[in-house]
């Protein structure tokens, strides 16, 4: 039975895109990378992490680098940031079902909380974070240990293909939601357990969860 349902924070349940190019665009030119424009973001988001860091020209070993200043540059557009349309009545009602509701990013815990406390989401106390694009998977594990939960009793949704990956290492059946930063061509065949098209439809697949459990399948 699902426990706790844990969500990505960028694109996921925020719009972050534009203060996510600004912010970028602030650090191309010290690091020498590829200036991104609107008209190629809608490329880059077929594209996978490594992928994408070979079109802008930024080296993997300069990744951790280049994420911790930007993570510092992001503070400062917070109050920018909005949430996508139609979550916040999602995560209110998943709290009164008696869900339990986290958050696990490789945004920074700072800029998340900061965020949460700017628009009074104390129903989200749980945030586990790393600033490893690449280690999404340690910290789902590191969450569930840190909470004694089994793969089964945790549900997660993102929108990045890593996020399905990172799932599937720790056994978590996972949501991918359409108005996130990846797009289907990016998945592969990497295919997640359930796909939201609104933020309404993670509700229904709750709903449909608790009915197959009802029934013990």
């Amino acid at each position: 039975m699902i426990k706790y349902i844990a969500f990505d924070f960028d694109g996921t349940l925020v719009h972050s895109q534009d203060a996510f190019i600004l912010v970028y665009n602030q650090l191309a030119e010290k690091y020498r990378l590829r200036i991104m424009e609107p008209h190629t973001i809608t490329y880059l988001r077929t594209l996978s992490i490594k992928e994408r860091c070979r079109y802008m020209n930024l080296p993997l070993y300069k990744i951790p680098f280049f994420t911790a200043e930007f993570l510092k540059l992001y503070q400062a557009a917070i109050p920018n940031i909005s949430l996508i349309a139609g979550i916040p009545p999602v995560l209110w009602e998943l709290q009164n079902q008696g869900y339990q509701l986290a958050i696990i990013s490789t945004n920074s815990e700072k800029n998340i909380r900061q965020f949460l406390h700017h628009n009074q989401l104390d129903l989200i106390s749980s945030v586990f974070c790393s600033t490893n694009l690449f280690g999404k998977d340690k910290v789902i594990r590191k969450f569930l240990t840190a909470y004694k939960l089994l793969p089964a009793e945790v549900l997660y949704v993102g929108d990045e293909h890593r996020d399905i990956i990172a799932c599937r290492k720790n056994g978590v059946k996972v949501v991918w939601v359409s108005w996130g930063y990846d797009l289907p061509e990016s998945l592969g065949n990497d295919q997640p357990d359930f796909v939201a098209n609104t933020p309404a439809d993670i509700l229904k697949i709750m709903q449909q969860q608790i009915k197959l459990t009802y029934i013990g399948i």
